[in-house]
């Protein structure tokens, strides 16, 4: 389920797109997971018409999978009932954010198709007549060349080859939750074999997926007409580079793909793109001098996304881009693989001309860097220092064994550790000497796992659980550690929760940010209606204020997708 905040910052988004009564069903949908259109009525107070053009709206967009399920009992018979169930998809209201950006990317790899993009990315879904009528009227607008239909064609086309645009899934697939759990008996028989758990979400989605090869199935080419006769002849796209033949489909088929089969931006591939751009920046910061050319050259070299969690490229592609670069001729071959190699940039045994780079591993360096500075401008150095030893370490450490390993003042250490836990970052338990341990998750759990933990000579003053602060814990606990014949101890772990409630606090900074974006913006609004001479200097201040918050939020989203995304 998405975390609280991330359920305000997605209404939030939608109710700025499209109003309060679609910001009230996704709201629903995200809380209270797939519903039937009557529920979905019943619970935000609507009529029915209202809930399912707000449904409707948030297909259009994308933001919403409709499946088909088995529920309850038909009232004519003992058999299951078939219903439709709306769930809402978190990550795709998400991915509004980032319109710009996806905007940005296809610039840089295929300037002439952004129109086509932009289109998508705004009106959701679209047929491609509806993509070529906007096309031509957007040109005629801004005094563009107007681009004939067969131009047209070949730029939509490229988007469809390079996997950033996508045929529309399924619109109400057959999907049964419960069918879909795994036995218990099979989970124990793969006891040893680690598989990642999917989401309903998830699989919904993949359930409502095409094939790759009806997803991304170009346009193809005919005559149409005899002033057309240079594309008389059937072609594809790609032409040479795919290295397949042209198609042959007759003018029936061709009118269904143009006029009926609606499209969509392809989130999986752009966010894909995203990842790969903000890991070879966020590499290249740290990056000895002589490696930038080699890791540009890495990245430049990945023609094919063989998955969406690596950047896998061939040696010799990254010779060639590196021949392009300032010096890049003069490297020999032995200089470019330790390169990549010190760069983590890892070659296979079945294939060792390409070199691969795990794009979630560094993510999770990356994640747990965050984490780290932020506990570092909170609590200190002391903090920083225990949290990545906790980190580092993966299972839970005792007390003296913190002390020993960070050479840090006893008194501190207990201190900064009881800070930690108190917000919740770290996890503690008390390792009793009659051989079991106690987790220890609130103020009263450490006063008993205190008490418990003190030899008999030892015992604490009663108090209430507010009297109960940093200096009281270290004190017991220095007392407990300089007894003697006691084998009880505390030890610490990080909390198997914290990178969730991270996210949970960056999608609440998100919010927050683009709360006062909208503030200034009705500010805007105000001073242009009151003051409509004398309010320049108010609104150039308002507008300078207003650039600031978007350029923070669209930093603010970079840590967000490094824990949403990766």
């Amino acid at each position: 389920m998405v975390s609280q905040h991330g359920v305000l910052l997605a209404v939030s988004i939608i109710s700025d797109h499209f109003g309060p009564i679609v910001s009230k069903v996704i709201r629903c949908l995200l809380r209270h997971g797939p519903l039937s259109l009557q529920e979905v009525a019943r619970r935000v107070k609507l009529s029915s018409s209202q809930v399912k053009n707000a449904l409707l709206v948030l297909i259009q967009h994308n933001c919403v999978q409709a499946f088909l399920t088995l529920r309850g009992k038909a009232s004519h018979g003992s058999d299951d009932k078939t219903v439709t169930l709306y769930l809402a998809i978190f990550d795709n209201v998400l991915h509004r954010l980032r319109f710009s950006k996806f905007l940005s990317l296809i610039h840089d790899d295929i300037p002439e198709s952004e129109v086509l993009i932009e289109g998508l990315l705004l009106n959701g879904r679209l047929t491609f007549d509806q993509l070529v009528e906007r096309t031509i009227s957007k040109s005629k607008s801004e005094g563009k060349t107007v681009p004939n239909r067969e131009e047209i064609r070949k730029r939509f086309n490229k988007l469809v080859y390079a996997h950033y645009v996508e045929r529309c899934p399924k619109p109400q697939p057959n999907f049964d939750p419960l069918a879909d759990e795994q036995p218990t008996s099979s989970r124990k028989r793969a006891s040893k074999i680690v598989e990642k758990v999917l989401s309903l979400e998830q699989k919904v989605v993949c359930t409502a997926a095409l094939s790759d090869a009806e997803r991304f199935a170009e346009i193809p080419y005919v005559m149409e007409g005899s002033s057309n006769a240079n594309d008389s002849q059937h072609q594809s796209i790609a032409g040479a580079k795919r290295k397949h033949e042209s198609l042959e489909v007759d003018e029936e088929h061709t009118i269904i793909a143009e006029n009926e089969v609606l499209w969509r931006a392809n989130f999986e591939k752009l966010i894909f793109c995203l990842k790969k751009k903000f890991c070879a920046e966020r590499k290249k910061a740290k990056l000895k001098l002589g490696s930038h050319s080699i890791w540009e050259a890495f990245f430049e070299a990945n023609v094919t996304d063989k998955d969406n969690k690596s950047v896998t490229s061939p040696i010799n592609g990254i010779l060639d881009k590196l021949r392009q670069k300032e010096g890049g001729s003069s490297m020999t071959l032995d200089q470019v693989t330790g390169v990549l190699n010190d760069l983590e940039c890892v070659s296979s045994s079945t294939n060792p001309e390409e070199f691969a780079f795990d794009l979630n591993k560094f993510a999770e360096t990356c994640r747990n860097d965050e984490i780290e500075s932020l506990v570092k401008k909170k609590y200190g150095q002391e903090a920083y220092i225990i949290l990545r030893l906790l980190i580092k370490q993966g299972c839970p450490v005792e007390t003296d064994q913190i002390t020993d390993m960070t050479i840090l003042d006893k008194l501190k250490v207990h201190e900064t550790l009881y800070k930690l836990w108190q917000d919740e970052y770290i996890d503690s338990e008390v390792y009793l000497n009659f051989g079991y341990s106690v987790g220890l998750r609130t103020q009263g759990d450490l006063l008993f796992g205190v008490r418990t933990a003190l030899p008999p000579t030892l015992k604490l003053q009663a108090g209430s659980k507010e009297e109960l602060d940093a200096s009281i814990i270290t004190l017991i606990i220095l007392q407990k550690v300089s007894a003697t014949g006691n084998t009880n101890y505390f030890v610490w772990r990080v909390k198997s929760t914290l990178q969730e409630q991270f996210i949970d606090r960056l999608y609440h900074a998100a919010l927050n940010l683009r709360q006062m974006v909208n503030n200034i913006v009705e500010l805007q609004l105000e001073v242009s209606t009151e003051c409509p001479r004398d309010g320049s200097k108010d609104e150039t201040k308002l507008r300078n204020r207003k650039n600031i918050l978007i350029l923070a939020l669209i930093r603010h989203d970079e840590s967000l997708m490094l824990f949403h995304d990766f």
